[in-house]
């Protein structure tokens, strides 16, 4: 431990720390821009780089970044200062300086941090008038929105992108004024590596990286009355909509999102649960078909288009382990442009299938050609769950007086397998529920698999099923993912089946979701909140929900068929 002093009060901390995190320990707040912390996956940015966080030690001519100055014994820190506070005041203004001011209408209104410590310091005008950077607007990918002139060179999403994810497409380029985060060339994100998990857009905490929103043309189909609007909403969304509108992280909210959705004017609001059982009994036959063969183990999932992406860019030698399953998302809007519009008559052109995700990789999905057929897309547009909560405050709804209400038949019955995907590990142990079955009958058959569960990047678990053992693992974080594939790569480790999603945790850290800040509480309540619901629910295997038999009985005929493959299978692309 290392003894010092922070404002004449003693405090120790292991050594290794810094004078920001001895000084939260005193219950201190010293304020921060660049720094972040990612306590779900060990991860801490410690650049210094916006210089807020500076403090005098006494003894050194120069103030100190405390976010990443360690401490050393004896230390003596002063936090508050007039040196201090006057630096700290000069450095915010200068980044304000070279900042736009249309904060009005800045998507990051309210949530920026920028916005928020000038408000702080009380800064109502401008003190240094003069040029500012402008660089071109980046909006090409269907998800991500890049404003490089609101960059205030933080490096947060670079240490996301790099570090956490090592995808590696951002860095620092430029020097001076025009110094500025962005891809290799100033390149469009469409023409890089990018797999649109938006761990960038988690962590900028300002406008420079943010979704591209769909908001208006949803608004616009719902006036119009040649067009039938229907709506579909991920797990993940239920845990967490709720924090959008004063609500503790971790209230399950499903009753008043279809009540909102419902007077928001969606014709049908169905959900995407619906369909996460349809992905396991195509997914569940297929790893069962592979385990029978011994080929192309072990099976990858296929669920998450940001690890989709990731695959095809960096593991092209592996893309034939991935499921050929569809993601629940475009399972749903396949069989809702195909059974459910010839069930209601309903022209598929005619028909706007709209998608409420915690995923921002899900809306770069839903655009992908090979999931629209004769020009009708699947899914014609894609909101974050924070778009969808502008939505209802838009419309002047009171979220917390809904009442509590039902999704739409047949597409909204659903099992506690299912709303599990939202977490990491679900998805595996949604799969695990029904192979069991499969093979031991539902009557023995265990439902909870508590070894894939939990947010650690990855878990590894060996599950014996009718006298088969059966090697599982699940990753969570592209980086934890790179490091399990390159461990299959080498021959270091075999599995049947792998479980994987880009963002760390899973969906309910999803770049749509509401804005978090690393803060692991917040998603371990998301998490344990998925769990409750699950086991709230009188079915929690995927296999026996009525209207998945059904659409079986009456129009796929059996997974895997010819006709199920036709619409609830793709093929990946070595990019």
């Amino acid at each position: 431990m290392i003894n010092l002093k922070i404002n004449n009060t003693p405090v120790s901390v292991p050594e290794g720390s810094t004078i920001l995190e001895a000084a939260e320990k005193l219950g201190l707040k010293i304020p921060t821009l660049c720094h972040i912390k990612w306590d779900s996956f060990n991860t801490e940015h410690r650049c210094g780089s916006c210089r807020i966080c500076v403090v005098e030690v006494t003894g050194r001519p120069n103030l100190a970044p405390s976010c990443c100055t360690p401490v050393a014994e004896g230390m003596d820190v002063h936090t508050n200062t007039n040196r201090a506070i006057r630096a700290r005041r000069t450095m915010l203004e200068l980044l304000l300086s070279n900042h736009p001011k249309d904060c009005l209408v800045c998507s990051k209104n309210q949530e920026c941090e920028l916005q928020k410590l000038a408000s702080a310091f009380n800064i109502h005008h401008i003190k240094y008038e003069g040029a500012q950077s402008e660089f071109p607007v980046d909006e090409n990918g269907a998800a991500i929105r890049r404003d490089m002139s609101k960059c205030i060179m933080c490096r947060r999403c670079e240490t996301a992108c790099n570090v956490v994810q090592t995808v590696g497409v951002l860095s620092g380029v430029n020097r001076g004024f025009n110094a500025v985060v962005a891809p290799e060339n100033f390149a469009q994100l469409t023409d890089t590596a990018c797999t649109f998990c938006g761990q960038c857009v988690q962590a900028c905490p300002v406008g420079a990286l943010t979704e591209i929103g769909y908001k208006d043309e949803v608004w616009e189909h719902l006036n119009n009355p040649k067009k039938t609007v229907i709506v579909q909403t991920a797990p993940a969304v239920r845990v967490a909509i709720g924090e959008e509108f004063g609500f503790q992280a971790g209230e399950i909210s499903t009753g008043k999102l279809v009540a909102a959705l419902r007077r928001i004017g969606f014709a049908k609001v169905f959900d995407t649960d619906w369909s996460a059982d349809l992905t396991i009994m195509e997914e569940g036959t297929e790893l069962l078909e592979r385990i029978k063969s011994g080929e192309n183990l072990p099976l990858l999932t296929s669920c998450c288009p940001g690890w989709v992406n990731f695959l095809e860019h960096q593991f092209p030698d592996l893309l034939h382990m991935p499921s050929t399953a569809k993601s629940p998302q475009q399972m749903f809007g396949a069989i809702a442009k195909s059974y459910y519009a010839e069930k209601t008559g309903i022209d598929p052109s005619n028909l706007i299938v709209v998608s409420i995700m915690p995923c921002l990789a899900k809306k770069y999905e839903a655009s992908r050609p090979e999931f629209a057929h004769n020009g009708v897309r699947d899914v014609d547009y894609v909101l974050s769950t924070r778009e969808l909560a502008s939505m209802i405050k838009e419309a002047g709804i009171v979220f917390d007086r809904l009442p509590d209400e039902q999704y739409d038949s047949p597409l909204g019955e659903s099992t506690g397998a299912a709303v599990i995907f939202g977490a990491s590990g679900g998805v595996l142990e949604a799969a695990l529920r029904t192979a069991a079955a499969w093979l031991e009958g539902d009557k023995d058959s265990p439902i909870d698999f508590v070894a894939v569960r939990g947010l650690e990047g990855i878990k590894e678990a060996t599950v014996t099923i009718a006298g088969i053992e059966l090697k599982a693992a699940v990753a969570s974080g592209l980086g934890n993912v790179r490091k399990l594939l390159e461990r299959i790569q080498r021959g270091e480790a075999q599995y049947h089946a792998i479980e994987i999603m880009a963002c760390p945790g899973g969906c309910i850290n999803g770049g749509g979701q509401p804005y978090n800040h690393g803060n692991t509480a917040i998603l371990e309540a998301r998490k344990d909140a998925l769990y409750r619901a699950d086991k709230g629910l009188p079915i929690r295997k995927s296999h026996l929900n009525p209207s998945i038999i059904k659409i079986y009985d009456e129009y796929l005929g059996k997974p895997n068929s010819e006709k199920a493959h036709k619409l609830l299978h793709t093929h990946y692309y070595a990019k």
